[in-house]
């Protein structure tokens, strides 16, 4: 049975259609445009949301848990928890992030993970569903690591590489790697050429190693500014790369703890509304109560939503409807600009724009439901209305 989705606003996000509305069926966008001027079939099932918006449904490329869960326990159990936790905020689609860890336990996680992925489609309509699995370690920088164990780091591996795609049945779709680690740039060029993201982050590189980086086929940045060399005027770094690179995305975190909304304002303008990507590097706490919970294998405190392991700042509990309504806020655009970074942008990061990301013909039907200030009122997966 088709349904028909209308509200006094409609963003896809790069256009604006007042009383708008989209048809769907199984699962697909049919028809979008002015509900006066769409043809709707007899039997369509119809949703009227009043004055509220729609949109695409939430992306959100790293994210480690939620719910009292981590995705690395890669249970169907646990993931469930994680992934209703999303859908209340709006996010219909996600990367499962994993942390560095001990490779035994990572190379399970990662099975349990790419099976995840594999059976995606097979989720009810409350559960968002992963797209591909986000290596965040072991190819991290030790002056940058931030709570990664140092004792588990890794040099650039393609054999490290090809036994964790190998785990994950290749369902990868990010890899963060500083790119001045020795074999650096090996990795990174056959991870481009197999399809993945490859994103800079944790990273003390100097320019020149970040432009190499980006040559041998980098071309995004993991929570911009965080476990980075800092910008300095004389001696810019890999954020100077990161922020003047026209190929390369960003994502940063908009909690207002891990970056100044200053910062998140200069963020927004050096990178432009087409290159700047939201993102929660949320864990498993978020969702909970204040207290300790984990991430990955170690411990993190969390306390007034600041999380922190052993001083250093780990992971956030943001939710990615919250990232977008602070960064109208901080960043002082509209709540249809700031949803792009959250929607659209990042489905361009995973190439996978023409699906996810957009109310357009053909894609799929991930749809949130917000009010006029960017509240999530319902949120819509596959087309499936709870």
């Amino acid at each position: 049975m088709a349904l028909l989705l209308s509200a006094r606003q409609l963003i896809t996000p790069l256009q604006t259609i007042d009383d708008g509305a989209i048809l769907i069926e199984d699962g697909t966008i049919t028809a979008v445009g002015r509900r006066a001027e769409l043809t709707i079939p007899g039997s369509t099932r119809v949703f009227n949301f009043g004055d509220a918006i729609l949109a695409p449904g939430l992306i959100d490329i790293h994210i480690h848990g939620g719910a009292g869960h981590d995705v690395m326990e890669g249970s169907d159990e646990s993931l469930a928890a994680v992934e209703r936790l999303m859908t209340r905020h709006g996010v219909t689609s996600y990367c499962p992030t994993t942390v560095t860890a001990p490779l035994d336990a990572t190379l399970r996680s990662l099975d349990a993970l790419g099976k995840a992925v594999a059976s995606a489609d097979k989720r009810d309509g409350t559960r968002a569903r992963p797209l591909g699995i986000h290596f965040e370690g072991p190819f991290l920088s030790h002056a940058k690591r931030g709570v990664h164990p140092p004792a588990l780091l890794e040099k650039g591996s393609l054999e490290l590489f090809d036994r964790m795609w190998q785990a994950a049945d290749g369902r990868v779709s990010v890899l963060t790697i500083a790119p001045e680690i020795e074999g650096a740039l090996d990795l990174i060029a056959e991870a481009a050429r197999r399809g993945v993201c490859v994103s800079l982050g944790h990273s003390d590189a100097e320019l020149p190693a970040a432009q190499a980086g980006i040559l041998a086929g980098a071309r995004h940045a993991t929570h911009t500014f965080n476990a980075m060399r800092a910008l300095d005027h004389r001696d810019p770094g890999v954020l100077g790369a990161i922020l003047t690179s026209s190929e390369v995305t960003a994502d940063i975190i908009v909690d207002g703890i891990h970056v100044n909304p200053v910062i998140v304002d200069l963020f927004v303008k050096a990178k432009g509304l087409d290159r700047a990507v939201l993102i929660t590097d949320a864990m498993s706490a978020t969702g909970m109560p204040d207290g300790t919970y984990l991430l990955g294998g170690f411990e993190v405190q969390v306390k007034n939503g600041r999380c922190e392991s052993g001083g250093r700042l780990a992971g956030s509990v943001l939710t990615l409807d919250r990232a977008v309504r602070n960064t109208a806020e901080f960043a002082k655009i509209s709540v249809r600009h700031a949803i792009r970074l959250a929607t659209l942008n990042p489905a361009r990061v995973l190439g996978i724009e023409k699906r996810k990301g957009t109310l357009s013909v053909g894609a799929d039907a991930d749809v949130v439901v917000f009010t006029p200030t960017g509240e999530v009122v319902r949120t819509i997966v596959g087309g499936i209305v709870n």
